[in-house]
């Protein structure tokens, strides 16, 4: 009898007929609707464009992880950067590697989200007696003083990222890439 028009999303009544010789107990329909006339009003991804990869210490924080390091393309990016902590987010290329270094004054924790590989360390450079394949959702510890290097034996792209305590790289710190890293241990000196 009536035509009812329902507007999604409308918190309001809209074309609502008083009187329903159908349904006598569904009289009046208003927001939300039930559950099997709610259509997603979003694409699930489409947030993603939204995580801006900076760094964003020393201030409260919050992100998903998992998004933001899937979503890094590049070798290095810190996150986040406090006076006793560094996130950091990183993309190992197929056949690429972090590079074999040792950080004698910092502990290290990574998870890889994405990808495979195997994660060499040992207490000396020409003796890395540690050696452990490495998947997705897997997380490893350097304790300071470790030589350690992580090796993508997989055929995409490792996405990982590593806290450091304490920080490891000055704040802001964007490598676009390997050798961009290197240069910029060469010239720092950490």
């Amino acid at each position: 009898m009536y035509n009812v028009y329902k507007p999604y999303p409308c918190p309001y009544y809209v074309n609502t007929p008083i009187y329903n010789s159908h349904n006598m107990h569904n009289v009046y329909r208003m927001y939300p609707y039930p559950y099997w006339v709610n259509i997603p009003m979003y694409n699930s991804d489409f947030w993603r464009q939204f995580i801006r990869l900076k760094d964003y210490g020393p201030e409260p924080f919050v992100v998903n992880i998992e998004e933001a390091t899937k979503q890094n393309n590049t070798f290095r990016t810190a996150l986040w950067t406090g006076d006793n902590l560094q996130v950091t987010l990183m993309s190992i290329k197929v056949g690429e590697d972090i590079g074999l270094e040792v950080h004698p004054t910092v502990d290290q924790f990574i998870r890889i989200e994405e990808g495979q590989g195997i994660v060499k360390m040992g207490d000396r450079k020409d003796n890395l007696n540690f050696q452990a394949k490495v998947y997705d959702d897997f997380a490893f510890i350097i304790p300071a003083g470790k030589w350690h290097n992580l090796i993508n034996t997989g055929n995409k792209p490792i996405k990982l990222y590593s806290i450091y305590a304490p920080p490891q790289h000055p704040y802001g710190t964007v490598h676009e890439t390997k050798a961009d890293a290197e240069a910029a241990e060469e010239s720092y000196s950490y």
